[in-house]
């Protein structure tokens, strides 16, 4: 478990974290180097059965396309975070966190990891969270193209070195946090990622 302030804290590349984010607090995931995938969970600090919710949240959204101005929406549809500010405008909220079965699956001639899954079970198991637990990650700066078909693909992140996304705590909540460890996701290429907890802020009524 990580304490947080207002300095930027790294995530080694290929690990996660979890820590607390209190009603009002922003929290700012920067990709330092470009080209690097955070997958991102968020859950109800006072009852983690309450967590992001893909679904509801592009119910309500209405896009895919999440960027700013959109809110991310708990599975009793209630807001959880607001992207206040968005320098890259691509990410992805459709795929699962890559796990030791993703690498099974895709990456037969690699060496098996347990992926951005394994990394956020540990960091999330001190608040009682379990693996079935887990749904699908918010995965930030992820290039996940839909074609007309109804394929999709992941291509490497367009994310350049600094680039960020702010989102706003609408409750008090445990999130889990990510530098991917997957090799499609990131060109290849394993980095860090970098965050930052800003405790000032009103959350608008």
């Amino acid at each position: 478990m990580q304490t947080c302030d207002t300095q930027t804290t790294r995530i080694a590349p290929r690990t996660g974290v979890a820590f607390t984010l209190p009603k009002g607090a922003a929290l700012t995931v920067i990709d330092p180097e470009g080209t690097q995938v955070s997958d991102l969970l968020a859950f109800a600090a006072d009852d983690v059965r309450e967590v992001i919710s893909n679904g509801r949240t592009f119910d309500y959204e209405e896009t895919i396309a999440l960027t700013t101005g959109n809110r991310l929406w708990s599975n009793r549809s209630r807001v959880l975070l607001t992207i206040e500010e968005d320098t890259v405008g691509r990410h992805d909220f459709l795929l699962t966190p890559c796990s030791k079965d993703t690498f099974r699956h895709f990456y037969p001639d690699k060496p098996v990891h347990r992926g951005c899954f394994g990394n956020l079970a540990e960091a999330l198991a001190s608040w009682g969270i379990t693996e079935d637990q887990i749904p699908v990650a918010f995965n930030c700066f992820m290039n996940v193209p839909v074609h007309g078909d109804g394929s999709i693909e992941v291509l490497p992140p367009p994310s350049r070195p600094g680039d960020r996304i702010v989102l706003r705590a609408q409750e008090d909540l445990v999130i889990g946090l990510t530098a991917c460890s997957a090799y499609a996701s990131n060109g290849g290429a394993f980095k860090p990622i970098d965050y930052r907890i800003d405790q000032g802020g009103e959350v608008p009524s």
